[in-house]
């Protein structure tokens, strides 16, 4: 399980990185990441967080929790690679219905390919925004 410092909790978090975030989907996944200048004090200082969308369309609730018990797996296992690099931004992972059918390798190869080019997509979104003003 995810730490509570490193979970997306709110709403206004979720919709932050939903409308803002460089988007990436997969077969059985989206991933939505946002990321924010990583010299302000608040980004060295706070942890990536990550929160899940698991919506009815993937199935019922015993489907729906055993999805996101595996996205939050694959997640956790992320932490110490390609999100460790990015203090400060936010991931939220959107599952989609073929994931309640997919085994664990499949659905852990179509999150990591997804956060992987969502990161640096928004990597990419956040250079050029600084470099705009230079």
């Amino acid at each position: 399980m995810l730490p509570r410092e490193k979970r997306v909790r709110t709403p206004a978090d979720f919709s932050q990185t939903l409308r803002s975030g460089a988007r990436t989907g997969r077969r059985n996944v989206v991933v939505s990441a946002y990321l924010i200048e990583p010299t302000s004090a608040e980004a060295e200082a706070a942890p990536v967080r990550v929160g899940f969308v698991v919506s009815k369309a993937v199935g019922n609730a015993v489907v729906r929790n055993r999805v996101k018990r595996r996205l939050r797996a694959a997640v956790a296992e992320q932490l110490d690679g390609p999100l460790d690099g990015h203090p400060g931004g936010t991931v939220v992972v959107r599952a989609l219905p073929p994931s309640a059918t997919a085994g664990w390798v499949e659905l852990k190869k179509d999150l990591d390919s997804a956060l992987g080019s969502a990161l640096r997509k928004a990597a990419g979104r956040r250079r050029s925004v600084m470099g705009a003003g230079t």
